[in-house]
């Protein structure tokens, strides 16, 4: 792994930046319930964001590309991801438009529910991407999400150099172009996004996709390589007609909100380093099983050397290292 800041990204992400409002609750409400929690904290989120902070808290070079508002949340965001040594050269602000919000309940259970409202990451457009045309081919790997405009991700699809990584969340309300899906390289749904991906409204609705449904549900899929994530199960690799199960270590979460985006960053971290996806996988579970033992998005997100600690004093080095 490189430490030569002069270089351009190994990980470039196009997606969303939101500040997530986030409350914690004995219980998370059903339709019609209102719930007393505890104090409102804020806290920089969005999933494009939070998996660049993963991949850079972990020690790749990453750059962000996306949109904040002109308020006061678009200054946290940005100063957020600089902190975290995330390149925000390409994070643009948008004029009379507020930044991103994520409303959010934590169960006691460390299970939660979000309501996100984009603002201006429903601005990002395929010009925002172009002009980051040059931060985009020189990336190892490409990270996406479909919290900004299918059009972006399209545009990151089409421009990229290195392997595209698409996280379909949330989950998409129609069908993907095929020829986003063609462009990718590896799709990292979870189980309740590869249903729906795969048009299994009824899959979907229950949440849990057993392991073999799962895999023949990735079969189908037009894209190379699908790693979908468990939960507490881990992950399922399908790729070149084979099918590899990743268990994730065992712990008693706090907060589960950043675990998918944990491990989208650290798949994202082993796959710039060349390794291969199944064990790009057992890096990513054991980042995110980690994500889920510190409350909030990113100030739950590990270094490199928290992993190990958290997960109980296991070496924290990633494949490749």
């Amino acid at each position: 792994m490189s430490d030569n800041a002069g270089m351009g990204p190994e990980v470039a992400v196009v997606g969303s930046a939101n500040l997530d409002l986030v409350v914690e609750v004995a219980t998370i409400p059903v339709p019609g319930e209102t719930v007393l929690g505890g104090d409102l904290r804020r806290i920089p989120g969005g999933k494009g964001a939070n998996q660049a902070v993963a991949a850079a808290r972990l020690g790749r070079r990453v750059a962000m590309i996306g949109r904040v508002g002109d308020d006061d949340s678009g200054t946290i965001l940005t100063a957020a991801l600089t902190s975290a040594g995330v390149d925000t050269a390409e994070v643009l602000t948008t004029d009379g438009t507020p930044s991103g919000t994520a409303l959010i309940a934590v169960g006691a259970d460390g299970d939660n529910a979000i309501v996100v409202s984009p603002g201006a990451n429903g601005r990002l457009g395929p010009g925002d991407v172009a002009a980051a045309a040059g931060v985009l081919e020189a990336a190892a790997v490409v990270l996406l999400q479909l919290e900004v405009p299918v059009e972006a991700v399209a545009a990151a699809v089409s421009t990229a150099r290195g392997t595209v990584v698409l996280n379909p969340a949330p989950a998409p309300a129609a069908p993907l172009p095929l020829d986003v899906l063609d462009g990718v390289d590896v799709l990292a749904p979870n189980q309740t996004e590869l249903a729906v991906l795969a048009g299994h409204s009824g899959l979907s609705a229950i949440g849990d996709v057993d392991p073999d449904t799962a895999v023949a549900l990735a079969r189908g899929l037009p894209v190379a390589s699908v790693v979908v994530t468990l939960g507490a199960g881990g992950a399922m690799v399908v790729t070149g007609g084979k099918a590899t199960h990743v268990p994730a270590p065992r712990v008693e979460p706090v907060d589960t909100t950043a675990a998918g985006d944990a491990f989208c960053g650290a798949l994202a971290d082993a796959l710039a380093d060349g390794a291969d996806l199944v064990t790009a996988a057992e890096w990513a579970v054991r980042v995110g099983a980690a994500a889920t033992l510190r409350h909030g998005a990113q100030p739950s997100l590990p270094t490199r050397d928290e992993v190990g600690h958290l997960l109980g004093g296991a070496d924290g080095a990633s494949p490749g290292s």
